[in-house]
């Protein structure tokens, strides 16, 4: 009699900028569903905090390891780190990202290469240490943090919006390049959501988030939600909000001058 194939026990999911806004509620909702959890970002004592609450509320292993992302090296750190532990990567959030506004040319350089470290090299490097093991293995998901931003030029925050149309660019070709081997890649296009995202990017300062945009705003939660749902379900891409979702389709409609121009306007500082 042939011995029955064992069934893999819960996913372990990795998930980046965990300590606060998407990045933990996407951990409160993975727990939620049995994964154990790797949480990551710099903040060790909101991480500790939050691993010790989704352990004793869902029976859940969740291991906090505070990191910066910015640092030389980060990826490969942690790559050692869990394989030191082993653990195995089944889920991938690569949630962590910040922006900034202001015109390009007056932006701090480190800064900026701050932002393309954390929003574009280290999301990459990531995927990359990780997705060959889940192809190997023939399951696996990654769930890549974007924004509603990837789908046009942002001046005032030029280089956020290029590298969020990093993301959703890598994101899809990833998803095609992966098609049939039980693995997925999906990116996560949120439009403003109620995080500090908008104190750190300095946003106070922009027409964006006000009147009717605000009202407009989803919940980290909600947003959270849904993305987990995309990703568990192996969609490419999901964005959020019905209003969201028909702002991305201006870009397919208008020039792309036109479009950059409104986006500017829209963005600007308030008077």
């Amino acid at each position: 009699m042939t011995a029955p194939t064992p069934r893999p026990g819960p996913p372990t999911a990795l998930v980046t900028g965990a300590s606060g806004g998407i990045g933990e509620e996407i951990a409160r909702h993975l727990a939620s569903r049995g994964a154990n959890l790797i949480l990551v970002a710099r903040r060790e004592e909101q991480l500790r905090a939050l691993a010790d609450e989704l352990g004793a509320r869902h029976g859940v292993h969740a291991l906090p390891l505070a990191l910066d992302l910015t640092r030389p090296g980060a990826g490969a750190w942690l790559e050692g780190e869990l394989a030191s532990r082993g653990l195995t990567v089944d889920l991938l959030v690569n949630n962590a990202g910040f922006g900034g506004y202001g015109e390009f040319h007056t932006q701090d350089p480190g800064e900026i290469a701050r932002m393309v470290q954390v929003n574009v090299v280290a999301l990459t490097d990531l995927s990359r240490r990780f997705l060959p093991g889940m192809v190997e293995r023939r399951r696996g998901r990654v769930l890549n943090v974007a924004s509603t931003a990837a789908f046009q030029p942002g001046p005032l925050m030029a280089v956020y919006y290029a590298t969020k149309a990093y993301v959703l660019s890598l994101s899809e070709a990833l998803n095609e390049e992966v098609r049939g081997t039980g693995v997925s890649v999906t990116a996560l296009c949120p439009g403003p959501v109620e995080t500090g995202f908008q104190d750190t990017a300095k946003l106070g300062q922009s027409r964006l988030l006000q009147g009717p945009a605000r009202a407009t705003m989803l919940s980290a939660g909600e947003v959270a939600r849904q993305g987990v749902e995309a990703m568990l379900s192996g969609q490419a891409v999901v964005v959020p909000g019905r209003l969201n979702r028909l702002q991305t389709l201006a870009p397919r409609l208008l020039p792309r001058g036109v479009m950059t121009r409104i986006i500017g306007g829209v963005q600007a500082r308030r008077k």
